[in-house]
């Protein structure tokens, strides 16, 4: 068996003002693409929690105070080569200072035959 990755699931969290921004921005890059299918994404409602730091320039709170805000959080596929570009664009429409963006490997049913 041979495990090839060539597609990974990219997660950020995002305040829910700014999900189709960010939605749009990423997809109209190349990310969300499956088969015949374009802007495919998977939205669900949850709720961050952070404490800026004395350093931090937070978006929304106050600094060493315990903060919890209702976000989103947006999964898409993205080919293992547009990732670098996918993150940029993250980073550049995002609102937070340090956006939480996980970054999974996706194996395809072949890989396993």
């Amino acid at each position: 068996m041979k495990l090839d990755v060539k597609k990974v699931d990219i997660i950020v969290t995002m305040p829910k003002e700014h999900v189709d921004k960010i939605r749009t921005a990423i997809c109209e890059a190349g990310a969300g693409k499956m088969g015949k299918y374009t802007f495919c994404t998977i939205s669900s409602n949850i709720v961050g929690t952070f404490k800026p730091d004395d350093d931090a320039t937070p978006y929304i709170g106050k600094k060493n105070e315990l903060e919890f805000v209702e976000e989103i959080k947006l999964e898409v596929i993205c080919d293992v080569e547009k990732v670098g570009e996918i993150l940029e664009i993250i980073r550049q429409v995002h609102p937070y200072e340090e956006p939480g963006i996980d970054i999974i490997p996706l194996f395809s049913p072949e890989d396993f035959k």
